[in-house]
């Protein structure tokens, strides 16, 4: 009999997550329709205000918002914040999507349009639906899941090719590594999945990657129709 009560809880409790999972949907469809052209930057939330990286995001992300393009970030410290900052010194709009965690992660306070989930595949998915190109920043394991994902919704075809940008070099150089001395080599992967990632040491090279790929997509909706 207890069994058979808790068996009943356990489903009535998948139920009421399912309906908070849709309002997160909802809420998310809702908030962020209308903010294209947007471009979505990742990396570590441990990165410190000064540093390199950190200053390089902001100087991105100011360059990005001055072609017109709002910024999407997780919302958070570091890289999410140093990235709302640039885009709020920029004028467009800043938008953090955060989650709700037990320690780390606190919204950052140059965001004008801010969502808090508390699902990681919803915030996800807002993340991408809304962007025409991805920057990632140098950072951990939240970075490398968010990185594969884009680059598989783009293998598989489930979005479009959109720029995937790899900032700072000599950070991602062991990453690059090993991705053609062992997952090509051994054929996990195939040189066109290779050639979804672009990457840059300069701020400008990479507004210039997003800018003209943006502008030659507009060009070829104009030719169709």
């Amino acid at each position: 009999m207890n069994d058979k009560f808790e068996i009943n809880q356990l489903a009535k409790e998948d139920s009421w997550r399912l309906f908070r999972i849709i309002g997160e949907l909802v809420e998310g469809f809702d908030r962020l329709s209308g903010i294209e052209p947007a471009v979505t930057i990742y990396g570590a939330a441990r990165l410190q205000p000064g540093t390199y990286d950190y200053e390089k995001t902001r100087e991105i992300a100011y360059l990005i918002g001055k072609e017109g393009f709002n910024v999407i970030t997780g919302g958070g410290p570091g890289a999410m914040e140093a990235a709302n900052l640039g885009a709020h010194e920029a004028g467009v709009k800043s938008i953090g999507l955060n989650i709700q965690l037990p320690e780390e992660q606190v919204s950052n306070a140059f965001t004008n349009v801010s969502l808090s989930f508390n699902h990681f595949f919803a915030r996800k998915i807002m993340l991408v639906k809304y962007s025409t190109a991805f920057i990632i920043i140098p950072g951990g394991m939240g970075t490398l899941d968010e990185l594969t994902e884009v680059l598989t919704l783009i293998q598989t075809k489930k979005i479009k090719p959109f720029p995937v940008i790899l900032f700072n070099s000599a950070y991602w150089k062991g990453f690059l590594e090993w991705l053609q001395g062992q997952a090509l080599a051994n054929g996990y992967i195939t040189d066109d999945d290779l050639k979804l990632l672009r990457l840059s040491d300069e701020p400008k090279e990479v507004v210039d990657i997003i800018t003209s790929w943006y502008l030659r997509q507009a060009i070829t909706g104009r030719q169709a129709i």
